[in-house]
């Protein structure tokens, strides 16, 4: 095959045959195929897109240029949930032990945070002691013990697409449908789950800014996964403000401690519930939405949930006292309050803004090698919708010191717009994603 025409077929708009995608991928995997010919054809592919098949071909060769991880030995159906970012985002947090009391296995590699999104990897070391570098054999061995694990990325998961991801972030191709479906998609399916539930967040603080981008993308992922064996299907939800109330690692974990008590904010809650009950229903543990709901809520209430957070910490080395005592978290030293300039409405809370806010306070990382403080962040206490008087407290800085607090504060005002007239919050789930069409909410 040559190179040059598989180039020039994909930038006329012809579809490539699956051996021409696999030729493409192993050479550039290989070094046989050179940047620049590599970053034509995803250029190609950025102007004149991918079908459905031709997607799901590329995402499998990713998976195959690497490891992949077999679950088989774990019991029951393994149900997977991947979100696309954002800020505030603790369901990982609240969805492993609940589901897992629910009698689905939870079998989870995560990765770390980057930029204003957070990272569950970053947020489970808040436990003082918990470890995520677990050997594949004592991942599979605890979730068949206990019901819920979570792991790092391993190096070798999918290294064509780490190739593939650094040449489009450096040639203005990242933001190509197909591209960024099969590079989400093929880790997802090399981590071996038997379903996968997509959270695909939509809004200023997400990556699809607009609500129609993220259904195109749902869609693209939910052909993939059904195309190649694996039940799939995708939440659309909102993140034009931060989820919850918390950003910031410690202080997001305490909000999934608050959450699996019954405590946490309203939002991250019903989040929680909507993507636990698809994991159920696709697991086989319920028989529809309803009745997953109705069994996630009986582990909350009854305390099932919060004792398998315990159990699961105590497993990777954690110490779980910290859920009888918050207060042994990580904390930051200094703590400002932010308040009101003026009466009125919260009509607008800038989520990405917010999330670079608390990345100032090194609550995230600007590069991949840059280490972060557990304990510092912001915790919002007006929310869109929610009426303020002058002075009176719209969040909290959680600080290394008071002149960083003081710079991120002016910053911070900034993010959070008032109004005279009353504004509704913005819907939290927009649409579901199923191989069978779009049901909006």
């Amino acid at each position: 095959m040559n190179t040059v025409e598989i180039i020039r077929k994909k930038r006329e708009g012809d579809e490539l045959t699956s051996e021409e995608i696999q030729f493409l991928i192993r050479g550039y995997a290989k070094g046989e195929i050179p940047d620049y010919q590599m970053s034509a054809w995803t250029m190609a592919v950025y102007f004149q897109g991918m079908t459905p098949r031709e997607t799901a071909d590329l995402t499998m060769e990713m998976v195959r240029s690497g490891d992949q991880v077999d679950l088989s030995p774990i019991r029951g159906v393994k149900v997977d949930k991947h979100s696309t970012g954002g800020v505030g985002d603790t369901t990982t947090l609240v969805l492993a032990p609940l589901v897992a009391a629910a009698g689905v296995p939870v079998a989870k590699l995560s990765g770390r945070g980057l930029g204003h999104t957070g990272g569950t990897i970053d947020k489970l070391e808040s436990f003082p002691g918990f470890d995520t570098s677990l050997t594949t054999e004592a991942f599979i061995r605890q979730v068949n013990d206990l019901g819920v694990a979570v792991m790092g990325q391993t190096a070798d998961l999918t290294p064509a697409d780490k190739q593939l991801y650094a040449l489009r972030d450096v040639t203005a191709s990242v933001e190509s449908i197909p591209l960024i479906a099969s590079s989400i998609m093929s880790k997802k399916i090399a981590a071996g789950a038997d379903g996968i539930v997509l959270d695909v967040k939509t809004g200023s603080g997400a990556f699809m800014k607009e609500e129609e981008q993220a259904v195109q993308l749902a869609q693209a992922m939910v052909e993939i996964g059904t195309r190649v064996g694996r039940r799939t299907m995708a939440v659309i939800s909102d993140m034009n403000q931060p989820l919850g109330r918390a950003v910031g690692n410690a202080l997001e974990v305490k909000e999934a401690i608050d959450t699996l008590r019954g405590q946490g904010p309203p939002d991250l809650t019903e989040l929680c519930l909507v993507l636990g009950a698809q994991m159920v229903t696709l697991a086989g543990g319920a028989t529809d939405e309803e009745g997953a709901r109705e069994l996630l809520r009986e582990k909350m209430a009854d305390g099932t949930a919060l004792d398998y957070l315990r159990r699961f910490v105590e497993a990777q080395g954690g110490d779980a006292s910290v859920l009888d005592d918050p207060g042994q978290l990580p904390a930051a030293e200094v703590k400002i309050e932010v308040t009101a300039p003026a009466a009125g409405v919260v009509d607008a809370l800038d989520a990405e803004a917010i999330g670079l806010c608390a990345m100032q306070l090194g609550a995230g990382r600007a590069t991949k090698d840059a280490s972060i403080d557990h304990g510092v962040g912001i915790v919002l206490h007006k929310k869109v919708g929610d009426r303020v008087q002058q002075g009176e407290l719209l969040a909290e800085l959680h600080a290394a010191d008071r002149q960083q607090a003081e710079k991120v504060e002016k910053r911070l005002l900034q993010a959070i717009s008032l109004g005279d007239q009353p504004v509704e919050s913005p819907p939290l789930i927009r649409a579901l994603v199923t191989e069978s069409g779009i049901q909006k909410r």
